[in-house]
């Protein structure tokens, strides 16, 4: 079982039997492999099929394997990404989606899945229009990364609060566990605000943020208990976006496109974003394909294999939050 040392997404997925082509070469057969698909076979979803999460965890040799927790798979088998497709819905936009393989211990196939980047719907048909494998490492890294949106105020060194599209490389920001660090580089992407891509927006107030916050699902928010509210035992807990949703104060904004930013350092930071802390890009094997080539080569691999979230406190699981007062309680907790 290969040993797991960097962090775990949970990304929603179909086992490939659950895709089926219904109109083509391969008719009736199973979303498959790279080399054996046809451009304009026309997909179906097969009833009742509906989205699991697949555990996914990456490993400092930059492998992939199934991480405990996960509803699909054995955990601890390895994965392998096989390629990135793109969907032609009957009507409406493409889905983006990725295709990937876990392996047994003698390297032979034991299932196949399929990771799309939007919702998939019941009954309706999706024709295979694209299918690459050199992009399918980029399209995964971008699921992977924690981000802002535009419009987010960044805390610099000065204390001004400065619209993180706006940042450049070399400017100050204030981190809460270093001080003043510089910027090293800032990213940006722009995706459909659907599914697996859709921002979560924490509204003004609410965890005693000056302004609305919108960032991306798995995006950890760092919440200091002056008073052990959750019963954790820790005072800094990390906190995903996406466990936070309670449809009222927390809420999926759903729709459109978004523009997401990636803010990079040294290491991994805890910094501010409309007054509140927030982690900046955690780079990790699963995440660095997300960097341009020409910094990748500046940086060397160190950066990608020392970092470590929990050195900023204790990643909150989500059945600690299954409370319908949870994110006041943060809120509360970090007030007394």
């Amino acid at each position: 079982m290969p040993t797991v040392e960097h962090a775990i997404q949970s990304i929603p997925a179909y086992p490939a039997e659950q895709f089926l082509v219904e109109i083509g070469a391969n008719m009736g057969d199973p979303i498959g492999l790279f080399q054996d698909m046809m451009l304009d076979d026309i997909y179906q979803l097969s009833p009742p099929a509906h989205p699991q999460r697949l555990a996914l965890a990456s490993t400092a040799e930059g492998q992939f394997c199934i991480a405990e927790g996960t509803a699909l798979g054995t955990p601890g088998a390895r994965l392998h990404l096989d390629c990135a497709l793109t969907l032609m819905p009957q009507a409406g936009d493409n889905v983006e989606a990725l295709v990937m393989v876990e392996v047994d211990e003698d390297g032979l196939i034991a299932a196949i899945y399929l990771l799309p980047m939007a919702p998939l719907n019941l009954q309706h048909s999706y024709t295979l229009v694209r299918a690459e494998q050199d992009g399918a490492r980029r399209k995964l890294a971008q699921m992977a990364c924690v981000s802002f949106t535009r419009g987010t105020r960044i805390t610099l060194a000065t204390g001004a609060q400065k619209p993180i599209e706006d940042l450049v490389p070399g400017d100050r920001v204030l981190t809460r566990d270093e001080g003043v660090q510089d910027l090293r580089w800032i990213g940006q992407t722009t995706s459909r605000a659907v599914g697996r891509m859709a921002p979560v927006l924490i509204r003004a107030g609410v965890l005693n943020n000056a302004a609305d916050l919108l960032v991306s699902p798995d995006h950890r928010l760092m919440v200091y208990q002056r008073r052990d509210e959750l019963g954790t035992g820790c005072p800094e807990l990390l906190v995903r976006a996406r466990d936070l949703v309670n449809g009222t104060t927390v809420v999926v904004q759903d729709g459109g496109f978004v523009d997401y930013f990636q803010l990079l350092f040294d290491r991994h930071h805890i910094i501010y974003a409309e007054g509140i802390a927030a982690e900046s890009l955690f780079l990790d094997p699963l995440t660095q394909p997300a960097l341009p080539d020409d910094l990748l080569r500046r940086i060397g691999p160190g950066l990608a294999t020392g970092q470590r979230r929990d050195s900023h406190g204790l990643e909150v699981q989500k059945n600690l939050l299954n409370h319908p007062d949870a994110v006041e309680m943060l809120r509360r907790s970090s007030l007394r």
